[in-house]
């Protein structure tokens, strides 16, 4: 999966970037123009045609472009994203939002998922093991075009009825001490129908609870301004639930 040249992985990277800025399949003629790859728009395409031979990009039906495949999203978390540092402004301000509520769990999370959902310009969920189960921000989701789909939209809106169903997901990477924070692209949130679904999860505990915290929007979602967000909101509610 890792067999990539370097001019594989900087094109790739540009797609991917592309794409989450447009929402739109990625053609070698855009990446030629704004893009200072370095190459010819033929060999561009060469790379896209072995790219999405290895699984990493798609090729919709009606599209000339290509986009990258949840595996390809994957791998730009992993490996070719730079974090956007999120500002000691930015903190405070996030800090400020759900400081008088820190003696309270539940008034705490519902204002902190309205606060990430505030943030991040897309949807936020919390759950934690006492069945409490917050959601904010569908509509900011709405507009996007992954959502004009009914059937997709219909899905994700069943679900948030289903506390079962989103507590199996968290569960299933709670037993990862080590790393609290997780990234879960289409087919990890369980179900074909959020295939064009991603997210960005931390784990969070207090002496007597546990839970999580985080945002779902779709796949391109802007990794690398929403995990600092999602992890400083995390860290900030581990800080503050050692008093529950």
């Amino acid at each position: 999966m890792t067999d990539l040249t370097d001019r594989q992985l900087q094109i790739l990277k540009a797609i991917i970037e592309e794409f989450i800025e447009t929402a739109e399949p990625v053609a070698s003629e855009t990446l030629d123009k704004k893009y200072n790859l370095g190459v010819s728009p033929a060999t561009i395409r060469n790379e896209m045609v072995k790219l999405t031979s290895s699984g990493f990009l798609k090729q919709p039906h009606t599209s000339a472009g290509r986009s990258p495949t949840p595996m390809a999203l994957k791998f730009y978390v992993d490996k070719l994203m730079k974090l956007k540092e999120l500002s000691v402004t930015d903190e405070v301000n996030v800090k400020q939002k759900i400081w008088d509520y820190r003696n309270e769990m539940d008034h705490l999370l519902r204002e902190a998922t309205k606060t990430l959902a505030e943030k991040t310009k897309v949807m936020s969920m919390a759950a934690t093991d006492e069945g409490d189960f917050f959601t904010s921000g569908l509509g900011n989701i709405l507009d996007m075009p992954e959502f004009y789909d009914i059937d997709i939209t219909k899905h994700l809106l069943d679900t948030l009825d289903q506390y079962d169903y989103w507590w199996k997901i968290f569960s299933n990477f709670a037993e990862n001490r080590d790393e609290p924070l997780r990234v879960l692209v289409g087919e990890d949130l369980g179900s074909q129908l959020l295939n064009q679904c991603g997210g960005v999860f931390i784990r969070f505990t207090s002496p007597s609870h546990q839970g999580t915290i985080g945002v779902i929007g779709p796949t391109r979602l802007n990794y690398p301004r929403i995990i600092p967000i999602v992890r400083y909101m995390g860290n900030l509610i581990n800080d503050l639930a050692k008093s529950w």
